[in-house]
């Protein structure tokens, strides 16, 4: 089941239960503020980074290595498992 736009598995998120958050594919504006990768993906009509012809995106890539919000790509190769069981 595809819980993001970027391959974060929100399930495992420690703010999920915390902040009542559906995930960004459910909710409309993101109590963390603007996301410009879940807009990225919500404007190509697309489930999650891992659909888009340009995957991975230098967007997605500078999200998914930054030094303090970053997950060492574990976000990218999730996208690639979603797509895989699509």
């Amino acid at each position: 089941m595809i819980e993001s736009r970027c391959g974060i598995v929100c399930s495992d998120c420690e703010y999920k239960e915390k902040m009542n958050c559906g995930g960004c594919i459910s909710i409309e504006n993101p109590f963390w503020g603007t996301c410009d990768v879940k807009a990225c993906c919500e404007k190509k009509n697309l489930d999650n980074c891992g659909m888009c012809g340009d995957f991975p995106c230098d967007l997605l890539n500078k999200f998914s290595y930054d030094e303090q919000e970053g997950d060492d790509g574990m976000r990218v190769e999730q996208c690639k498992k979603w797509c895989d069981l699509a």
